[in-house]
């Protein structure tokens, strides 16, 4: 919870339509601080039109998205995108790897505090008279990019193309980016696509370890079960724009309409063998 009481996160009767189409109809849900939340649910049920809705790419038709953090309370549906990220501090990654692969893996960590060094520089005149005040943030960024390329194990390959990693290393840098702009909500959409048993298993280490070590919230869409089976406090479930369920693990896997809405059964197979099995589609 924020140190006020209230979620972190507080999604209020969320709705996006597309001229005659509904992508999302009257979702509500909250995410707490400190806590891993998954949104997850079949091929079309509106995962990432709310993330698109979080993160300004999309204004909502109707609802209220309130984050409430140590920076203070924030109306996202009323903000730009660029103002979600920079004065809110939402980061995001994307299903579709999304890194500067031109640049090394240290540069692209480095470019994700562009903002903070443009701040520092006057906006290019302390930077280009190399005023110490900018030489200070420049040091701290380099700082920053390298505790966090030491977090995902990714030091030896700092001075590489970014493009030239092997893709589980890409997606480590992508959440790597992510957490230089010192984020207090990270939302991650589909962190383990692609990924083999091992990465995604790494991968539910580190996520589990940033929400300890640096205690911010993270809201994830995965269709890896055993990705939001073992790491989600709580997991919110859609099917066709709606919310269908949510709850912790052991109470998501046993709800009917959930096994329903991944196996068009009634009660025929419990969630347990989805993650077992993985039958969950992916995209």
């Amino acid at each position: 919870m924020a140190a006020n009481g209230k979620p972190l996160l507080s999604v209020e009767h969320l709705s996006m339509r597309f001229g005659g189409l509904v992508a999302v109809d009257d979702v509500s849900f909250a995410a707490n601080d400190k806590e891993i939340t998954a949104i997850i649910g079949p091929n079309g049920a509106g995962k990432t039109t709310v993330f698109n809705c979080l993160t300004g790419f999309y204004k909502p038709t109707v609802g209220r998205l309130a984050l409430e953090s140590r920076h203070g309370g924030f109306l996202l549906e009323r903000m730009e995108g660029f103002r979600i990220a920079q004065v809110a501090r939402v980061a995001r990654t994307f299903q579709n790897i999304r890194l500067f692969a031109g640049m090394s893996v240290l540069e692209n960590l480095i470019v994700a505090q562009h903002n903070r060094l443009m701040r520092a520089s006057g906006y290019s005149v302390a930077g280009i008279f190399g005023l110490p005040v900018y030489a200070r943030a420049e040091r701290k960024a380099v700082e920053l990019a390298r505790y966090w390329l030491d977090r995902f194990g990714l030091t030896a390959q700092a001075n590489i193309e970014a493009g030239g990693l092997p893709y589980g290393s890409q997606r480590r840098l992508e959440i790597a980016r992510a957490m230089c702009t010192e984020p207090v909500l990270l939302c991650l959409d589909e962190p383990a696509a692609g990924l083999n048993a091992r990465e995604s298993a790494e991968l539910n280490e580190m996520l589990l370890a940033i929400r300890a070590d640096h205690g911010i919230g993270i809201l994830l869409i995965e269709h890896d079960m055993s990705v939001v089976m073992g790491i989600s406090d709580t997991i919110v479930v859609l099917d066709y724009g709606r919310k269908i369920a949510a709850g912790t693990p052991d109470v998501v896997r046993r709800d009917p309409n959930v096994i329903r809405a991944y196996l068009g059964e009634e009660e025929g197979q419990d969630l347990p063998a989805i993650v077992a099995a993985d039958l969950t589609a992916h995209p």
